[in-house]
């Protein structure tokens, strides 16, 4: 066991696997309502988000959002906002988490672009400030405080 996983694990925090794409993006799996999906792991997004197009998937109840989306060369995108959604990464789970909807549509071109499987969200910033994240670049994998 490493010295940084040994470390982590006695301040009780648990490892889950990421994968890097052909995009060098963070692949990673987390569960929203208990169904389960494929989500890219960004830092400089504020908002976890998912694809407008799977809100029935996830079982999400949506309304309208103040919130523009912006991001990969697209910007002033409507949303909608899903409140009081649970989350569950490997053994880290949350409830009451906000999920902002819009559509992915562009995320996802530039992913099958280069070969890489669509995702049906980002888990972003405000997941990884909830679980005082710290990213393994090296060994592909994020750490979250149970």
């Amino acid at each position: 066991m490493s010295s940084l996983k040994k470390f982590l694990w006695k301040k009780k925090y648990t490892q889950i696997p990421l994968k890097l794409t052909q995009t060098d993006h963070f692949e990673i799996s987390a569960k929203i309502n208990g169904i389960s999906g494929r989500f890219i792991l960004d830092t400089g997004a504020s908002n976890t988000c998912i694809g407008i197009d799977k809100i029935e998937q996830f079982g999400l109840t949506s309304e309208v959002s103040e919130i523009k989306a912006a991001g990969a060369g697209a910007t002033d995108m409507e949303t909608l906002i899903s409140t009081k959604n649970k989350i569950k990464i490997g053994n880290w789970k949350k409830k009451k988490l906000k999920i902002v909807l819009f559509d992915l549509v562009h995320v996802n071109q530039a992913l099958t672009a280069h070969n890489t499987l669509p995702v049906d969200g980002i888990i972003g910033a405000d997941v990884l400030k909830k679980g005082k994240a710290i990213i393994d670049y090296n060994k592909y994998c994020v750490y979250l405080k149970m």
